[in-house]
């Protein structure tokens, strides 16, 4: 059976659909409404099923026909989108949808310049992104739920590839007034004594709390957030000392207090930020691209996060 109906009348029949009436899918997709209105009847009349009933004045909801349609509506044009991005791959440009994933402790100093930069140069890629921590990122790549993650190179699996970009050794976070502010380096035995806030976050807590184990030192913790910039502020209002890896743009908290960023002696093991994705996976010309692209951009505008001031 030849097909009569087109891609720009699914695409209406979902906008109204998701909308709930023609006029908000006129907006939407900036045609007019009787062009939309006579599209869903005209698929109407080739499928020969009424999709909407009409309200007056109160827009249209879907038919049980019309929700069933919907889903396999939908199902097409995201088809038809992936055929056009695999067309693309195939012809060595870069666009498409691209998922990113990002470690929540530094998303916000990466994330945003970092896409920005991306879609100026390569304006035909569409890209949408997750927050999470270490232990959700790795489920989220599993379930292709995000294409490539910016993080740690922290207790990683097996099933997972690593590209390393730039290496972060720790640092102690302190109040201006904090005892060990004015020293110009903290080892862990001067930590031993004082209050700690601890990022607890999975995997970074235990690798944060090593640097004591290895030590043979007890650690007091004194107070627990998964937040970095709570964190800050508890550091910066004197509740206790903090260990990260990444220094924030400035050494401010949240609420504008002051704080001191102090390199940790001693052989401690630094993180490496770099892209995480699957190893099995097949690499794509729009993921190569992103690869290259954040690695270059992330050691040239991002000097903080090398501990560089």
């Amino acid at each position: 059976m030849p097909i009569r109906y087109t891609l720009r009348q699914i695409e209406y029949f979902v906008a109204v659909g998701e909308t709930g009436s023609i006029t908000a899918a006129s907006h939407l997709l900036n045609v007019s409404s009787p062009s939309i209105s006579a599209s869903v009847s005209q698929l109407e009349e080739e499928l020969g099923v009424m999709l909407f009933v009409r309200h007056h004045a109160q827009g249209l909801t879907p038919t049980p026909a019309g929700h069933a349609m919907l889903d396999h509506a939908k199902g097409v044009l995201q088809q038809a989108s992936g055929l056009a991005d695999l067309a693309a791959s195939l012809s060595g440009s870069i666009r498409g949808p691209l998922s990113i994933g990002c470690l929540s402790t530094f998303a916000q100093v990466v994330l945003p310049g970092l896409r920005r930069s991306f879609t100026d140069q390569y304006s035909e890629v569409r890209i949408s992104q997750i927050e999470a921590n270490q232990s959700e990122l790795f489920i989220l790549l599993r379930q292709a739920k995000i294409d490539v993650a910016l993080t740690y190179d922290l207790d990683l699996p097996r099933d997972l590839s690593f590209h390393p970009m730039v290496t972060l050794p720790p640092l102690v976070a302190l109040s201006e007034t904090h005892p060990l502010a004015d020293q110009h380096s903290v080892a862990i035995e001067d930590l031993a004594d004082y209050p700690m806030v601890l990022l607890d976050l999975p995997h970074s807590a235990d690798y944060f709390l090593s640097f004591f184990t290895r030590a043979g030192l007890h650690v007091n913790i004194a107070e627990r957030t998964q937040d970095m910039a709570v964190m800050r502020g508890l550091v910066a209002n004197g509740f206790g000392y903090s260990i990260v890896n990444i220094r924030p743009l400035h050494d401010l908290a949240p609420d504008g207090k002051p704080m001191r960023f102090l390199p940790l002696t001693g052989n401690h093991r630094p993180m490496k930020l770099g892209l995480l994705s699957i190893a099995s996976s097949a690499r794509i010309q729009l993921h190569d691209a992103f690869l290259t692209h954040a690695n270059d951009w992330i050691s040239t505008h991002v000097p903080q996060l090398l501990n560089s001031r």
